[in-house]
């Protein structure tokens, strides 16, 4: 996996998170990628993350503003799950 630069002001992550027998993809973006990975393993981050506890940070990509993140974070959503840990290896 790799990590995130820490020049950057914005990550986007992804976490793979468990649901019942299976697991699923929650992908987010934070300027302080530590404390919001602390506060979803605390059950304190996104409703999806407290319902589906997290189980490992699958990716990361670094960005230089907010709106670059949230467009990035949006076209992550749109893939398909197969598809989504490749979004992290191409540039």
């Amino acid at each position: 996996m790799p990590a995130a630069r820490s020049d950057a002001a914005w990550v986007l992550y992804l976490l793979e998170c468990r649901r019942g027998e299976s697991t699923v993809y929650y992908a987010g973006i934070s300027n302080d990628l530590p404390r919001r990975l602390q506060a979803h393993r605390n059950g304190k981050g996104a409703r999806f993350t407290r319902a589906h506890p997290p189980l490992a940070l699958v990716a990361t990509r670094a960005y230089p503003d907010r709106s670059s993140a949230s467009k990035a974070e949006a076209a992550l959503k749109k893939l398909p799950r197969a598809r989504k840990p490749a979004f992290f290896a191409a540039d």
